[in-house]
């Protein structure tokens, strides 16, 4: 990507999409390390995006019975409910265009430049920003919003990797046509004419 598009890109999303921001992975004793963190940066993108008027989508994961996520349960529940003229995507697989109308809502509001956060960060994140960009989206992502869990010890004596560390790998194996920033605070928002 070049700078100039990293420069429209982080000077004004016209779309911020939260993935899988619910109860059991953001809160309490199931939640993702440094959650307390995440729930600032989180909130501090949604509050410059809903001044901003651009559209604010949430992801919602239906996970299948029994577990933490599953539909209609405590942990299954936003984080942060969604506001007036905000959309819900339920959604079933990882990434969060397959078998959801998110791309249609995306186009119908002439979105070019997405800012994402949320969870798993190896998981549907990278699904949904990989996705976002193979449908031309210019996708941002800002380091302190997104999380994970740490990842357990594996076969070959590997070891246990930290939760940052895997939050980090998932960010670098997006590649170059992500735009990457330090904080929450770097990303800016632009409503499109179509989005007011």
């Amino acid at each position: 990507m070049t700078s100039d598009a990293v420069s429209k890109a982080v000077g004004g999303a016209d779309a911020l999409v939260v993935v899988d921001v619910q109860r059991a992975f953001i809160s309490g004793p199931e939640a993702v390390p440094g959650h307390v963190d995440l729930q600032r940066a989180i909130g501090l993108l949604l509050q410059n995006a809903r001044a901003a008027g651009v559209p604010v989508i949430f992801l919602q994961n239906d996970g299948p019975e029994g577990a933490v996520d599953e539909p209609e349960t405590d942990g299954w529940q936003l984080f942060f409910p969604a506001g007036a003229g905000e959309v819900v995507v339920r959604k079933r697989n990882d990434d969060g265009f397959d078998g959801t109308d998110l791309e249609d809502r995306l186009r119908a509001r002439k979105v070019e430049t997405i800012a994402i956060c949320g969870m798993l960060s190896e998981m549907c994140l990278a699904a949904t920003a990989r996705t976002a960009m193979a449908k031309d989206f210019t996708v941002i992502l800002a380091n302190d919003a997104h999380a994970t869990y740490d990842v357990p010890p594996g076969p070959g004596r590997s070891p246990m990797v930290p939760a940052r560390l895997a939050a980090r790998a998932a960010e670098w194996s997006l590649g170059d046509e992500i735009v990457l920033t330090d904080a929450v605070e770097d990303i800016a928002f632009a409503a499109t004419s179509a989005s007011l």
